[in-house]
Order: structure tokens, then sequence, then C-alpha cells
């Protein structure tokens, strides 16, 4: 089975690579520091299993999950996280997840989680299924949209950019788009949001789970 790691911490990474192969019939293929690498590379090796962090800069878990998905629908994602959530976990599972581990975990509880993924069984760790049940209970009750719902997936990438300090020019590098097209996207994302400073949409990022000012 090949597998493709995306986290942002470098040791983290090796350390997990190093425990995966020692399992039999597991070879990781490759490691990726942050959301648009994870994309890549899987479209690279079209892996079996991506094991995905959430808050990565440039472009999240969540979203790299949703693209992955998209292209990839053979392949399986399943998210290795230090939150504990609900946002998080359920926009994953929305974007295609098919489990949810927290990385204070056992590696026996990770393991397991690979092999029910694996045979197309959802895996939530002790304690994630609540939130999900109560994420679903609050959207009974008429709790409003996430910003998943309101923004586009490419206005979802912009407001990252921006929200972890990349310019205009920047951010419209890093998305092969023009200057004009990424302000054009800025302003869609205030007059959707009713915001009108990069304080408050930095805020609104951090809140609704597109980024974390403290990436890992």
């Amino acid at each position: 089975m090949k597998i493709v790691i995306a986290d942002d911490h470098k040791m983290f990474r090796q350390g997990l690579r190093n425990l995966l192969e020692r399992q039999p019939g597991i070879r990781v293929v490759g490691e990726a520091e942050g959301g648009q690498e994870a994309v890549r590379m899987a479209k690279r090796y079209a892996p079996e299993l991506v094991i995905m962090d959430i808050s990565m800069p440039g472009l999240n878990g969540i979203e790299a999950t949703r693209l992955i998905r998209t292209a990839l629908p053979g392949t399986r994602v399943l998210a290795l996280s230090m939150h504990a959530d609900r946002r998080f976990v359920v926009e994953i599972l929305k974007q295609g997840a098919m489990g949810y581990v927290l990385k204070d975990a056992a590696f026996e509880e990770l393991s397991q989680a690979i092999r029910q993924v694996m045979k197309g069984q959802l895996y939530l760790s002790p304690g994630i299924a609540s939130l999900v049940v109560k994420d679903y209970i609050e959207s009974i009750r008429g709790r409003g949209p996430t910003a998943f719902a309101v923004l586009s997936p490419r206005e979802r990438e912009v407001l990252q950019l921006l929200s972890e300090g990349k310019s205009t020019k920047q951010a419209a590098a890093r998305l092969s788009v023009s200057v004009k097209t990424v302000e054009s996207h800025r302003k869609q994302i205030m007059d959707k949001l009713d915001i009108h400073s990069l304080a408050e949409l930095t805020k609104y990022a951090v809140r609704e789970g597109i980024t974390t000012l403290e990436i890992g």
C-alpha cells in the first residue's frame, strides 16, 4: 500500500514514516509539508492513502482533501491532527476524508484507523464522534452556515493566504492568477461576509477553521 504523509512538521513526518514502514505491505512514497504539495504528490504517485494534517500553511488539509478526492476518487484520506475541534472534524469529513485520528493517539490506534479506512469504513478517534453528532444537531436547529458553505473553494484559498499574511501579489503568484483576480475575490469575500478589514477577515478565518495562526 502506497501512502503519502502531509504534515508541516518535518520531525513528525519522519517519525511517522519510520513507524509506518515497519509495517508489512506499507510503503511511504512521499512526504508533503503543505496542502499544495500533498495534492501534487497524490496526483504524481496515486497512493492508496494520504495521511493528512489539518492546519498547514498555504493550503489547509481540508481544501487539500477536497482537491485530492476530486482528482483521485480511489485515494482515501485519513486526517491526523492535534485539533479536537468540531469545525475541523466535520469539514474534512464533508470533503471526503474517511477518518480522523488525534495526534496524541497511540500508533496502534492509527494502525487500526488505517485498516478500517482501507476497508471503506469510517474511523473516528474516541470522543470525536460526539463532535460530529453535535454538529448534526446544531445544523438541525438552524446554526448559521460555515465559511465552507458561504465561500467558494477559490475564495477560501484566497482567504487563507491573505489571513496568513500573504500580499495580494504573493497570493496571486501562489494561485497562478492575476493580482486583479485576487483583488476581485477579496472584495467578493468581504461583501459576502460583511467584513471590511483584513484583521476581521483573519479572525473569521481562524474561527471557521480556514487557517490557524499557530500552524501545526
